[in-house]
């Protein structure tokens, strides 16, 4: 029997080359390359080589063994081709075809509608010079080799227009309208082509072979989009657009970027992002996101930043919870104008930023999968009761419940928990509060002696390596994502939780530089709260932000800087003053780095005594700020603190 190439390819796509030789062979994996000592030959180097790349293969250098999976169970078991198809087909899960002439038949006619589809494909690119396609792509920014890249192309204003060239090519009309490319009325009128007047963007599987076409009107015609049907080669839940280029660069970089729509997409490979795919049309599928943990382990889904991008985050997020794995999760962003706060997609982002901005605003702006989920589970509920808390906890348990995998189920309920009795109060730093204990008074030994007298610990000291990490350090020089925006945040949690502190910083609130629009906005609002209602206390102002529409944004906040104790209500007082005030002169040596800088540049030009003595003043200053930053690394250099 001879196999169909697609359904060998979908063996070979379901099977870890990793996984298979490692059965045989002690193999020392780097990434997408693994080594180890030949088992066709007798070595003491290893001169074996796997590869996961577009085609995992492996090669031995010693001895010239080459193939792929299935020619290693081959040549190690000592099986036919049928036999080993057979073996790895039953381990992968998958049904081997049965050896009918049905069978053989539909193979064959698959490799027909592969004809059908490249020419089409061929007659829509020749189309598009002097047509209106032309002009919206380069409308949209595309350059001629990203157009002939993609081979992007136009459908003609025409009922017959492709049916015609295909009929010269003697390409039979029912394999057209099996291929997708013409319509049959159910009243048996003439055939018709599905595609007319739009631009047309093909569709290919990973070896490049074309499979299916989208096509976008240039009027107001509806639907704006329109894609091929299901056919024996297109699957829309489980095929990628853009996959064919996208897979070896996801490899190269191990990052895959996931958008929503053919522009996004071609948007990005041309400003040096060629490791992005999208879905065809519906939300990504299970099968789609297995695809993708295959090239990356942590996928970002960047999604346009309007209500619609946050539902189909939301989907995406519990669709993927019953197939997490340790190791494999899920990143999201949703892109939003700065300056309106309105919705982005990537490629209007592109036309205002450069790719080098997109690039700092992934790093920034990414959210894991938990913090989607901590969204969908937290709303703008209210947890200031026994029972609403039993209920919220009660749901905690509903969701991580969807979690087939037990050590991720358990590892995300008991995030999920933490996070809950950090906002509530009633458990600190993973320990319950002793009976009769008190609160230790000091920033730098925030804990919390019991009646018992053991110590439970206050701030959860294994985030300061972090904390330090993202504050100060090397990360000063890294400008406004890396470091002001952290520090500001923790600034901004700290006041809201402790309006005593809002009140008391207030000039320090409002005079702090920040580089974002949407947290300045935010920063505005909360200062004119203070103003309006002086003796306004955390839970009001809390509620009174939900309330003008803040909801989301705080929990955003709350999700980022939770593991600072000192930003949470259950902190006394005075350790979140030492924090806020920590904070302030991390944000403050940045300051007086550029300005002993620039007081030094001026007294190489001018070396008066007087500014000698500014550049002095300032270089002091600043090996103070760096001190303060500085005294608490002994701590975190020991081993974490917990319950002793």
């Amino acid at each position: 029997m001879a196999f169909s190439p697609a359904f060998l390819d979908e063996l070979r796509r379901r099977l870890s080359i990793f996984d298979l030789v490692g059965k045989k062979v002690r193999l020392n994996r780097r990434g997408k390359q693994a080594t180890g000592l030949c088992p066709f030959h007798n070595e003491k180097s290893p001169s074996f080589h796997v590869y996961d790349d577009d085609e995992p293969h492996y090669h031995c250098f010693g001895c010239g063994a080459h193939g792929d999976a299935i020619t290693f169970v081959m040549q190690t078991d000592g099986l036919d081709f049928r036999d080993a198809v057979e073996r790895l087909s039953a381990e992968a899960g998958l049904e081997v075809p049965k050896d009918t002439p049905q069978d053989r038949e539909r193979a064959e006619r698959q490799a027909s509608l592969g004809t059908v589809m490249e020419a089409s494909c061929a007659y829509f690119q020749s189309q598009l010079a002097g047509s209106p396609g032309t002009g919206y792509f380069q409308r949209r920014g595309l350059t001629s080799e990203t157009i002939n890249r993609f081979r992007l192309g136009f459908a003609p204003d025409s009922r017959v227009s492709l049916k015609n060239h295909l009929a010269k090519l003697n390409i039979p009309e029912a394999l057209a309208i099996e291929a997708g490319m013409l319509i049959k009325p159910e009243d048996g009128g003439p055939t018709y082509d599905r595609f007319r007047n739009r631009v047309i963007f093909p569709i290919a599987d990973t070896k490049g072979r074309i499979v299916a076409f989208g096509g976008r009107v240039l009027g107001d015609e509806k639907p704006k989009y329109l894609n091929s049907p299901e056919t024996p080669l297109f699957s829309k839940g489980r095929q990628l657009y853009n996959m064919n280029f996208a897979q070896k660069a996801a490899r190269d970089v191990g990052e895959v970027i996931v958008v929503e729509g053919y522009m996004d997409v071609i948007a990005l490979a041309q400003a040096g992002f060629p490791q992005v795919v999208a879905p065809l049309g519906t939300a990504l599928t299970e099968e789609q996101i297995e695809v993708l943990w295959r090239l990356a382990p942590e996928p970002i889904l960047c999604f346009d930043g309007d209500e619609a991008g946050q539902k189909a985050a939301a989907k995406v997020a519990e669709r993927v919870l019953p197939i997490l794995k340790p190791g494999l999760s899920l990143n999201f962003i949703n892109l939003v104008n700065e300056e309106s706060g309105g919705k982005e997609d990537p490629d209007s982002f592109l036309k205002k930023h450069s790719a080098g901005e997109f690039r700092a605003y992934l790093d920034a702006r990414k959210t894991p999968l938990s913090g989607i989920l901590w969204t969908i589970l937290r709303k703008e509920r209210l947890l200031d009761t026994p029972e609403r808390r039993a209920g919220f906890r009660a749901d905690i348990n509903h969701l991580t419940n969807l979690i087939a995998d037990k050590p991720t189920r358990e590892e995300y309920r008991g995030h999920f928990q933490g996070m809950l009795q950090q906002i509530s109060g009633g458990e600190v730093g993973g320990a319950r509060m002793a009976p009769g204990a008190r609160r230790q008074r000091s920033f730098r030994d925030d804990g919390m002696t019991g009646a018992d007298g053991r110590n439970y610990s206050f701030f959860d000291w294994r985030f300061l390596p972090q904390f330090y990490k993202e504050f100060g350090g090397e990360a000063l020089q890294q400008g406004w994502h890396s470091v002001r925006r952290l520090p500001v945040e923790a600034f901004l949690m700290t006041v809201i939780h402790h309006p005593d502190l809002l009140h008391k910083y207030i000039e320090n609130l409002k005079s702090l530089e920040i580089g974002d629009s949407q947290l300045a906005r935010f920063r505005n609002r909360l200062v004119r709260i203070a103003i309006e209602v002086p003796d306004i206390s955390g839970t009001a102002l809390w509620s009174q932000l939900v309330q003008e529409g803040f909801g989301d944004y705080l929990e955003t906040l709350s999700f980022r800087t939770h593991a600072l104790r000192f930003t949470l209500p259950i902190a006394e007082e005075e350790a979140a003053e030492a924090g806020l005030l920590h904070v302030l002169g991390i944000l403050h040596e940045h300051d007086l780095r550029a300005e002993r800088d620039s007081a030094g540049k001026l007294w190489a030009e001018d070396p008066s005594e007087d500014n000698w003595r500014r550049f002095e003043t300032l270089r002091d200053l600043l090996l103070e700020a760096e001190s303060r930053r500085r005294d608490l690394d002994p701590v975190y250099e020991t081993p974490a603190r917990g319950v002793h």
